[in-house]
């Protein structure tokens, strides 16, 4: 069994992370979802809050591998 993960470049701060595509917070720009960070998804939580808005949770395994069997078939 092996495993995967995506090498994204963050959508905010630019720095490259590793990620489960799958499950990576993003946001949709021009219609593409574009991955964040977790120091950026700490870093813009705090200011949400502030604005009355629900803070982004990552779920769970988000920046972690993933095993191969769970590959999306498109």
């Amino acid at each position: 069994m092996g495993y995967y993960s995506l090498l994204a470049t963050c959508i905010r701060c630019g720095q490259p992370f590793t990620c489960n595509p799958a499950r990576v917070p993003s946001i949709r720009i021009a219609g593409v979802r574009e991955p964040v960070c977790r120091a950026c998804i700490a870093a813009v939580n705090p200011v949400r809050i502030a604005a009355g808005l629900d803070p982004i949770v990552a779920l769970p395994g988000a920046y972690e591998p993933a095993a191969e069997g769970d590959l999306a078939e498109d």
